[in-house]
């Protein structure tokens, strides 16, 4: 027999796989979240670098089809040697079952997960060592278990690819990650989402008849297994051939340089790049990114907050009117894009609430969101401070105690609590907030009557708006103003909400409905809240968490970070800010305006200021964006540095301060000053945070009081 024919089952499985990501390229290259038109020079590195790296990682993925097949043989059970073998093995069983192993020293579900496997081998080896005449036939068998499960892998992971595209318009990333944490919620999320029982029956009758067509080219191996030289030969190849992948692989990736963001996420791996946002789910800036001397980085941040001093953001916020102790309500809404509102171009009417609210608030009209998550959203709202890389503070082990806005209304004698109608445990929401002095109220703290509809992600906007209604009713008879802080969740995927309330059922699933439904949900929430006796001393904060989708041509396209932005207060005239700004300046131009005398460390000002400089940031979790002075200047993990002038794209029909598309041309010479000003905001936010600079230090006595008045 010829020794090609031994690889059988590693280029069967290979071409599989080859043509499964061929046909998924395809599929995604005209999916209708790809907005982009791709040239042939374009399309065929996408195909063909994509190519090239599917082979070597392949390569890569197939070293446990190597470590299977090369310790096939018969010769093994010959005695001596099988008794010594499975002696071995029972040995090694008898200590991973011990409970005093090296594998309980790591704990979790390690030891379990070896006492599984270790009792597996030891179960098959006696069976391939005492039942000879039944060894072809449970070698065949679980030849065909091997297969089916590359098979399966290699299906389940480009139906996944193609999920994960269809939410974010990219190949996995760091969100692809975070997923694997929180399996209860998102595995929920997806089976009220799609239908998993057709889908998942379909794939298992198609991984069957694909298994069953490649053992049938490549059984000949255990026919006829290959002798010590030949499994010699296969094992040198394969070393050479995973040497040669781990160099190449990282080289390829490094060919994904198209200004095109698409052509780039399709060139490339999805499993390559599960491993990368793996490895990279902890940046710290100083290690990856552009720097400078951490007193020059402060030096000209104090160009923008003139009033700081040393190497930290400490100053103190003087107001010339009497301080208005009004309660405040700030709702955080779940993927709020701003082109879901009428002013911003949408023609679906399907936030008409939001429409007419805007008209008798403080609207800001050119507002970006900070980052492309809801953690992201959060921490602007709350920290008031530029995203910096990696994880979201809201998910550091070093998260608490930090300077916040609960902190500020916590020094002006507010209760202050997080309202979320999921489980808080999600996104590590509880410790955070917990952490900072908030009295958290969700999904737990509602009885069953308090429950009308709910889905995996929690009760539905309406239930959360009522229980919001009924904690604030109680907290306006303790004679002290409250700060609630509200997530929402109806709008979020799989888009199911209570019938009969919109005009979109809500059990077809749709974005618009969910969107739809939020904004029905909010109208009956001032319905109520109108009735109530605090209600005209209340001031009302509304912003979007993150827009709808962050994928675009760019690294950072500038139409999905812009997200709508009001205040609204009863009896106030209403009034739009139209200059940009942050997600973080939401908070501190709150307090501005609420007149607050207070210390701050927030990086985020308070906009109607004369000294405020409009600037906005923008990022995902690696690539760190400044907009300023028309220009858009990104910093990039291994110190890379973008800059784009930013050309507004005109949409007919939309008034200036709405329009929301620009097209990102690089730019020729760089300019060294917006360039340091970028440094230095994220820089100066990562030294602060880093050294412990950004804590509220009187925090822990804070909290016991707090809670002690929650009890009485």
């Amino acid at each position: 027999m010829h020794f090609y024919k031994k690889l059988s089952p590693f280029y069967n499985l290979a071409l599989l796989y080859f043509i499964v990501s061929f046909i998924l390229r395809i599929v995604l290259l005209f999916h209708p979240i790809t907005q982009s038109s791709f040239t042939f020079t374009e399309s065929l590195k996408i195909f063909s670098f994509g190519l090239l790296s599917d082979f070597f990682v392949f390569t890569i993925a197939s070293v446990f089809l190597w470590l299977y097949l090369i310790f096939i043989s018969n010769s093994k059970y010959n005695a001596p040697y099988g008794y010594i073998i499975l002696a071995s093995f029972v040995a090694l069983l008898i200590y991973t079952a011990s409970g005093k192993s090296i594998f309980d020293e790591y704990g979790g579900a390690l030891p379990k997960i070896v006492l599984i496997f270790v009792s597996l081998k030891t179960l098959l080896f006696s069976f391939f060592l005492f039942l000879p005449k039944h060894r072809n036939k449970i070698r065949f068998w679980l030849f065909a278990f091997v297969i089916f499960l590359y098979v399966l892998l290699i299906l389940q992971n480009a139906i996944s690819e193609f999920f994960f595209w269809n939410e974010f318009g990219v190949k996995y990333n760091f969100i692809a990650v975070n997923y694997l944490i929180y399996t209860n919620e998102v595995i929920g999320n997806i089976m009220q989402s799609y239908p998993v029982v057709p889908i998942f029956s379909a794939l298992f009758l198609i991984t069957g008849a694909i298994t069953y067509f490649i053992i049938k080219k490549s059984r000949n191996y255990i026919d006829e297994i290959p002798s010590f030289n030949e499994k010699l030969k296969i094992s040198a190849l394969y070393a050479v051939l995973s040497i040669t992948s781990l160099l190449a692989i990282p080289g390829l990736a490094k060919t994904q340089n198209s200004k095109n963001i698409f052509v780039n996420e399709l060139q490339s791996n999805g499993i390559y790049k599960f491993y990368l946002a793996f490895q990279n789910n902890k940046l710290d800036y100083f290690k990856f990114y552009k720097t400078i001397p951490n007193e020059k980085a402060f030096a000209i941040l104090k160009h923008e907050l003139p009033s700081i001093s040393g190497k930290n953001t400490i100053r103190e916020i003087k107001e010339d009117s009497i301080e208005q102790h009004k309660n405040v309500v700030l709702i955080t809404i779940e993927s709020l894009s701003a082109d879901f509102m009428k002013m911003y171009g949408n023609k679906q009417n399907i936030t008409p609430f939001l429409d007419s609210l805007a008209q008798k608030s403080l609207l800001f009209t050119n507002v970006y969101a900070a980052g492309n998550r809801t953690v992201r959203g959060l921490e602007a709202v709350t920290l008031c401070l530029p995203p910096t890389a990696g994880e979201s503070v809201v998910k550091r082990e070093d998260n608490k105690n930090k300077f916040s806005t609960g902190s500020v209304f916590l020094k002006k004698g507010y209760n202050v609590k997080f309202m979320y109608g999921g489980d808080a445990f999600f996104d590590n929401m509880q410790d955070f907030y917990s952490g900072n002095g908030y009295q958290i109220i969700d999904k737990s703290n509602f009885s069953e009557n308090e429950v009308t509809f709910s889905n995996v992600w929690g009760v539905c906007d309406e239930d959360m708006y009522n229980k919001a209604i009924k904690v604030m009713n109680s907290e306006a008879k303790e004679n002290r103003p409250f700060f609630n802080h509200i997530m929402t969740v109806s709008n979020h995927r799989p888009f199911t909400y209570p019938n009969n309330k919109i005009d979109i059922p809500g059990n077809i699933k749709s974005r618009d409905g969910g969107v739809k439904y939020t904004d029905y949900a909010l109208k009956q929430f001032f319905k109520q809240a109108e009735k109530q006796s605090w209600f005209k001393n209340t001031v009302f904060v509304i912003v979007a968490d993150h827009c709808a989708s962050s994928a675009g041509k760019t690294e950072l396209p500038l139409d999905k970070y812009r997200i709508p932005a009001l205040i609204y207060t009863p009896d106030r005239k209403p009034e739009k800010y139209t200059k940009l700004m942050s997600q973080i300046d939401i908070m501190p131009t709150l307090f501005g305006l609420l007149n607050f005398d207070y210390e701050s460390k927030f990086f985020g000002q308070d906009v109607f200021k004369t000294d405020y400089q409009p600037r906005a940031f923008i990022a995902t979790y690696q690539d760190l964006g400044l907009i300023k002075d028309n220009v858009l200047t990104i910093l990039s993990p291994k110190q890379q540095i973008k800059q784009f002038k930013l050309k507004l794209n005109n949409t007919i029909g939309i008034s200036p301060e709405f329009q929301i598309h620009y097209d990102e041309i690089p730019l020729k010479a760089e300019n060294n000053d917006l360039v340091n000003q970028t440094i230095s905001y994220y820089q100066s936010a990562s030294y602060v945070l880093k050294e412990k600079e950004y804590q509220f230090k009187d925090l822990a006595d804070r909290n016991k009081k707090l809670y002690a008045n929650v009890r009485n």
